[in-house]
């Protein structure tokens, strides 16, 4: 099947301000392009690509002041197929890890596993390890959480999040990760498109989503196996812009300077015949 994504974001600024952006699809994903994936600056400006520690495609660009808009419009294949489910994938113990799995077994700026280390075993550690601990986890963030647009707050943490009991797709993912990352299993955090494929339309304004992947070793050895605690449930066409250890790490938008947002749109739709 194929995809159209793209979207419009206008900042103002008050002056010269750098800016980083995470508003690529990943390396993985650029072969199933089908249409130029062009970042395009009104009003121009010069930009310059890179890969983060996290191998995500960043831009550096440098604001000159006044209301920048930065949009994209463009067409990706993809198997058009739900999210893996593999209940047989198991755990793999700390010490067979590889080394790049071991960030993400560790707290980070939104995933204070110190918090939440005695309260992950108390509910999950009599749980059955691998998937379905996974599982575990994610249907009780799923649960835990009450979805609310309105609620979304850039400070929330985790263990805020446990106690409020609200938030967004982003306090669903960091809260299911940190649970897992508690349990010892590597969780990391991934942004990027999701439509309302396969799915009933959600009135709601389209936005970017969270969620996160898990390692484990399932029958075609270790890799990362994607869940998502606010929908919970496998889901069509994820198209990933971003990895990273929390919400910190894949923000699509990072000013070093005020820039306060001034319209923004998403698009994810299912191109016409093409299932």
């Amino acid at each position: 099947m194929r995809i159209r994504c793209g979207y419009t974001i206008a900042l103002d600024t008050f002056g010269p301000t750098p800016m980083t952006l995470l508003l690529n699809v990943r390396p993985e994903r650029r072969s199933d392009l089908r249409s130029r994936e062009v970042i395009t600056f009104d009003p121009p400006l010069p930009a310059r690509q890179f890969r983060d520690p996290f191998g995500n495609v960043a831009t550096r660009i440098l604001v000159p002041g006044g209301r920048i808009t930065m949009s994209a419009d463009f067409e990706i294949e993809d198997h058009g197929k739900p999210d893996e489910h593999v209940p047989e994938a198991r755990q793999i113990p700390v010490q067979d890890l590889p080394d790049e799995a071991l960030p993400f077994l560790m707290g980070s700026r939104y995933c204070d596993t110190d918090k939440l280390s005695q309260t992950a075993w108390n509910l999950f550690g009599s749980t059955t390890e691998g998937w379905p601990r996974v599982q575990a986890i994610v249907d009780y963030a799923h649960g835990r959480l009450r979805f609310d647009y309105m609620q979304a707050d850039a400070s929330r943490s985790a263990f805020d999040g446990h106690g409020h009991q609200v938030g967004v797709c982003r306090d669903f993912a960091h809260l299911a990760i940190t649970l897992c990352r508690c349990m010892n299993i590597p969780a990391r955090y991934a942004t990027g498109y999701l439509g309302d494929i396969g799915v009933p339309r959600d009135p709601a304004p389209m936005d970017f989503s969270a969620w996160f992947e898990v390692y484990l070793d399932g029958p075609v050895g270790p890799r990362w196996y994607t869940f998502d605690a606010r929908h919970n449930r496998p889901r069509i066409g994820r198209i990933v812009m971003a990895y990273g250890r929390d919400a910190t790490d894949c923000a699509i938008t990072t000013s070093f300077g005020q820039a306060p947002l001034a319209g923004f749109t998403v698009r994810t739709d299912e191109v016409d015949g093409t299932a």
